[in-house]
């Protein structure tokens, strides 16, 4: 009799759980969902797409999938039903649709680390995202830059390569990051690495670490040592604007003053939003740059004619000038022809930021399929910009392709800092730093790679054991 009871149970639990992973494998629709396959349950497919890959072309993940469903699939990642879309138009069609058919999104260990002490407001959109893209084009935009950060960040590269040059190497994806984070710090909170005594970048480095690690909370661990390190920056953040408010002689005219200020007028700005806002926009400037300055060292070692033309149009520059120890103008920024052609190139094979994050508020339709109201849609914009439809030769490195590329084509198909309202404020910036660093770099120093790097995408870019580089000043 107990034998069969226990047999009975056993049947009962084997349909359960074949009814569970059948529902689970074939989420409900109101439409047909798009081809694909949910993988394991919970773990669904997050584990073949950490798999690092050796290659700057796509990470196999997506593309064996873009090669067996087409433009647009579905999976499961870290627990979320997402769907994969590499379609340009249905991407520029979602880019329009903020606020209406779709939010900004964030992985869940994301969320945990810019979402705290109260509601979040990253995925805004109206008034309150209004105001945030004006203050970092206040601060960050064409007109800053023109006006008064382009002679700084020259300076701030000066110095920082001729810092790098009494070293025996440099890795430069780190010193790189210290280098951009401590420009952008100071233009936000007015942060002097040389006198603090609180190393910003490198607990913001920790927090990066932790942000691509599981997210297990238990001392030891990167992601607890992440979040040690987010308090202690958000902490520091909260004591400096609280200091702001309180003592307004101790307002420096920076980023963190005007929010300060500004909290007396908009309501939405409470003293929670207030620091996560300075918080983000530090981190936002941390990464990004120092991957493309990484990868151009890798990419231009093994294309000395970029190298060699370059340095041609620097020097051109240099000769034009009336005063050839004057600074940087914006007119000579803007006349780097060649510069933002290899900028672009990079910018391209780089794929910094591989996909982008919304959520569907509504059902959405899109060629015969359905994407459910709740689902997380990730627009591969990597895919588009190694497409052989828009670029010959995807995965070559060409800077000269950029002169004979259709405008439409490319507006379509390159979206390094995204598209529709929600591209990076910082864009110009991005674009700004990157062509003064190589302004100074190729008319002043030369430079030989010590140490090459294993590039790797998980799907980020990554550089192993990293890239360390020997810098010599020219002698003249």
């Amino acid at each position: 009799m107990w034998t069969l009871v226990g047999l009975s149970l056993v049947g009962l639990l084997v349909i359960y759980f074949t009814h569970w992973i059948i529902k689970w494998r074939n989420p409900k629709c109101n439409g047909v969902l798009p081809p694909g396959s949910m993988g394991l349950p919970f773990i669904g497919e997050t584990l073949n797409l950490i798999i690092p890959s050796y290659s700057l072309d796509l990470h196999p993940f997506i593309k064996k999938r873009l090669q067996r469903y087409g433009s647009i699939f579905r999976t499961s990642l870290a627990g979320r039903q997402v769907v994969v879309t590499a379609d340009p138009e249905f991407n520029n069609y979602l880019f329009q649709q903020e606020g209406r058919m779709v939010e900004l999104w964030y992985l869940d260990t994301f969320s945990k680390i810019f979402v705290h002490e109260g509601e979040s407001k990253t995925n805004a959109v109206g008034m309150v995202h209004k105001y945030v893209r004006s203050i970092f084009l206040n601060h960050f935009g064409a007109e800053r830059l023109k006006e008064k950060l382009l002679p700084q960040i020259e300076e701030f590269v000066n110095k920082s390569l001729c810092a790098w040059s009494s070293k025996a190497s440099v890795e430069v994806k780190h010193a790189g990051s210290v280098m951009v984070f401590n420009f952008s710090a100071k233009q936000m909170i007015s942060y002097d690495a040389d006198k603090s005594s609180d190393d910003l970048s490198e607990k913001y480095t920790k927090i990066i670490d932790g942000l691509m690690s599981f997210p297990l909370n238990i001392p030891g661990t990167a992601y607890y040592n992440c979040l040690k390190h987010q308090k202690n920056v958000t902490t520091m953040l909260r004591d400096m604007l609280k200091e702001r408010q309180i003592s307004p002689e101790t307002r420096r005219g920076d980023f963190l003053d005007q929010i300060s200020i500004d909290m007396e007028k908009e309501k939405f700005l409470s003293e929670d939003f207030s620091v996560q806002l300075v918080f983000g926009g530090l981190f936002a400037t941390f990464e990004s740059i120092s991957a493309v300055l990484a990868l151009a060292f890798s990419l231009l070692a093994e294309h000395p004619s970029v190298v060699e033309e370059l340095t041609a149009e620097h020097e051109a520059i240099l000769k034009n000038r009336e005063n050839p120890n004057s600074s940087l103008t914006w007119d000579e920024y803007k006349s780097m022809t060649f510069t933002l052609q290899v900028i672009n190139e990079i910018l391209r094979l780089g794929n910094v930021a591989p996909g982008l994050l919304r959520r569907a508020l509504k059902d959405i339709p899109v060629k015969g399929f359905t994407i459910p109201e709740g689902w997380t849609i990730m627009v591969v914009t990597s895919a588009l910009q190694l497409s052989p439809n828009t670029f010959e030769d995807p995965l070559e490195f060409n800077p000269w392709r950029w002169k004979d590329l259709d405008s439409y084509a490319v507006s379509k198909n390159f979206m390094p800092f995204g598209g529709g309202m929600r591209q990076c404020a910082g864009a110009e910036y991005s674009r700004v730093f990157l062509a003064t660093f190589l302004h100074v770099l190729v008319t002043k120093y030369r430079w030989t790679t010590i140490k090459a790097a294993r590039i790797a995408r998980n799907p980020i870019l990554g550089f192993g054991d990293g890239i360390h580089i020997k810098f010599e000043e020219k002698k003249t």
